[in-house]
């Protein structure tokens, strides 16, 4: 059964994002803001820093892979982004020291890029036409705010979660 918690958990958070955007107000932060809850993203970076690296990005791919056939037209965008962010964090925290104030730091900047990545993406494809400018300060700011309130809430329970989860991989 304790294997299969840290799969369940990020399972949950997984459906949880898009119960978050059912039940929070539209107009929560101010007209044409959008705050995108990247719950799941926040977790696997976690585990990726704190737990085992092999396993961040393993479930980043196959929930990617999941994300994208749920929510997006096309295969592949989230598929790619959650592993290579994954990986990109694993390189970083080799860099860095690994406490939770840097973790935190390192995984607003895994949730930048994604969600750059994503906006790149969806222009390349004329699936919006929203400016640079307009994009920073109408999504990635509320996403940033809305995501760093969940890490300060979230980030002990999720690196206890991951440091038991690598320590089981070791016995």
């Amino acid at each position: 059964m304790r294997r299969f918690l840290l799969p369940l958990i990020l399972l949950a958070l997984f459906i949880g994002e898009s119960i978050f955007v059912q039940v929070t107000p539209h107009d929560l932060l101010g007209s044409g803001k959008i705050a995108v809850p990247r719950f799941l993203m926040v977790a696997l970076l976690f585990l990726t820093i704190f737990g085992s690296k092999k396993h961040g990005i393993f479930y980043g791919l196959l929930f990617g892979l999941l994300f994208d056939i749920v929510y997006v037209e096309i295969i592949g965008i989230y598929l790619f982004l959650f592993p290579v962010i994954a990986f990109i964090t694993t390189k970083l925290m080799r860099i860095l020291q690994t406490n939770i104030a840097m973790a935190s730091i390192i995984v607003l900047l895994g949730i930048t890029l994604l969600e750059a990545g994503v906006y790149q993406m969806n222009l390349l494809i004329h699936h919006t036409d929203m400016e640079f400018a307009v994009f920073l300060s109408s999504r990635l700011l509320p996403t940033l705010i809305l995501n760093a309130i969940f890490i300060i809430l979230a980030v002990y329970p999720f690196k206890r979660l991951s440091e038991k989860f690598a320590d089981s991989l070791s016995e």
